[in-house]
């Protein structure tokens, strides 16, 4: 009989080999899109440690945004990275406790000169759309 397992170190190098994006390198006003295997979360970071959400499952609540914060990464189990906000391959846990699917990948988009953005909130049914096709995303709503 063969067993599989992961020891601390395994997990450890792939957080190595992993794109991530930790707390210590965002900014008041810097934004992180989040695509997951099911969702696309958009995490603005607010001045008090705390982050406002659109997307995903607080879109499907109807609670977007909503002004959360973020308790860090998790490979799918107990073990979490609380510095990191989000990092490919694993999971989101908000701070109230709604967990992602995996994450597949991570966008940062830093605050413009003098609070100045080029860009608009969209909710995740337009950039579904955007990706996939207008239907694609009215059988998917």
């Amino acid at each position: 009989m063969i067993a599989f397992f992961r020891t601390v170190n395994a997990i450890l190098g792939q957080m190595s080999r992993s794109s991530s994006i930790r707390k210590t390198e965002l900014s008041c006003g810097d934004e992180v899109l989040v695509t997951t295997e099911n969702s696309v979360y958009t995490i603005r970071v607010e001045k008090d440690a705390t982050y406002s959400v659109r997307g995903g499952w607080f879109d499907r609540q109807g609670i977007s945004p909503i002004r959360v914060s973020i308790a860090g990464c998790t490979w799918g189990g107990s073990a979490i990275r609380t510095n990191v906000v989000a990092a490919c391959g694993l999971h989101l846990e908000f701070g109230n406790r709604v967990l992602t699917s995996r994450i597949l990948e991570i966008r940062l988009i830093r605050e413009g000169v003098a609070g100045k953005r080029h860009l608009r909130p969209v909710v995740s049914r337009e950039l579904f759309a955007a990706c996939y096709g207008a239907e694609s995303a009215a059988s998917n709503s």
